[in-house]
């Protein structure tokens, strides 16, 4: 009996090149009896550093994963997309099983183009095979299939002013990555700086206007995860001087850091920054610091 191991994780071109490969002859029941709790406990460790490395991106040319396993739903995401992070934030807060594919957005997968041919992130699969996507709407679907901590409010009128609210701050987002783009091609960012400043002293009324912590009420909730990773950014963007004169802003971005959920799937700034500069630099670095 011949074991043999094939495993490639790191979803690049050369996917069908062993990256690991192990081979036991077993040449008869009685070796087989002796030595199998050894042989499975040694597969066992070497899948566990394997499956650590998965989180590498899939590139054009790799292998697609198989079926989405029966009981777990699977997220297409990419490590450093802030619209991934919001679908993985909800994932996380409501402890549901999953699993994350990650994927080369500027060498995307054929098949993954095949499960959804815009090939955004983040996008959901369904064990039936059935996708989703757009990160707002992963981020409602997962509240209203899966039980456990609700994280969008049950009253009608509170659900519309978080979306109402989610619109508004939709039309901040293109500023943060305007910014850092005019900046690189030498331009004056100024103005740019000053229309961010003001968007973001709007925001801050907000949460003046309610006086609550958070934007849906004094805990964390679902409008709170749409907003965070554009702010967990801000310093590695250079953008922090756009939030000035927002202190109860200031003070949400510092509750937000200590969050359970954000704390244990978020970036220091050094890695954004480094992630944001290859990015920036035409070559983004997918896999930093794996």
């Amino acid at each position: 009996m011949d074991i043999c191991l094939f495993m490639n994780s790191e979803g690049t071109k050369d996917q069908g090149r062993p990256l690991l490969v192990l081979m036991w002859s077993l040449p008869n029941r009685r070796c087989l009896r002796s030595s199998l709790v050894f042989r499975f406990a040694f597969i066992f460790q070497i899948l566990t550093v394997v499956m650590a490395a998965t989180q590498k991106c899939y590139a054009k040319g790799s292998c697609a994963p198989g079926p989405v396993p029966q009981g777990q739903i699977r997220v297409y995401s990419m490590r450093f997309c802030p619209f991934a992070q919001r679908t993985r934030l909800v994932l996380k807060a409501k402890g549901i099983n999953h699993e994350t594919v990650n994927i080369h957005l500027k060498e995307k997968p054929e098949w993954f183009l095949k499960k959804n041919p815009l090939g955004l992130v983040p996008t959901l699969e369904l064990p039936s095979g059935q996708v989703i996507y757009e990160s707002p709407i992963t981020c409602e679907y997962l509240d209203e299939v899966y039980p456990g901590k609700k994280l969008t409010p049950s009253d009608p009128f509170e659900k519309a002013q978080q979306k109402m609210l989610l619109e508004e701050y939709s039309k901040i987002i293109p500023l943060f990555y305007k910014i850092p783009g005019s900046r690189k091609s030498g331009e004056d960012v100024s103005a740019l700086e000053a229309e961010l400043t003001e968007k973001l002293s709007k925001l801050n009324k907000v949460l003046v206007n309610k006086k609550t912590k958070y934007f849906g009420g004094d805990s964390v909730t679902m409008i709170d995860y749409l907003i965070w990773p554009w702010f967990e950014r801000a310093e590695a963007w250079q953008l922090n001087q756009c939030l000035d004169g927002t202190p109860e802003l200031k003070k949400w971005i510092l509750l937000m850091q200590e969050d359970p959920t954000v704390k244990a799937i978020m970036f220091d700034a050094e890695t954004h920054k480094a992630f944001f500069n290859s990015y920036m630099a035409g070559n983004p670095s997918y896999d930093y610091g794996l």
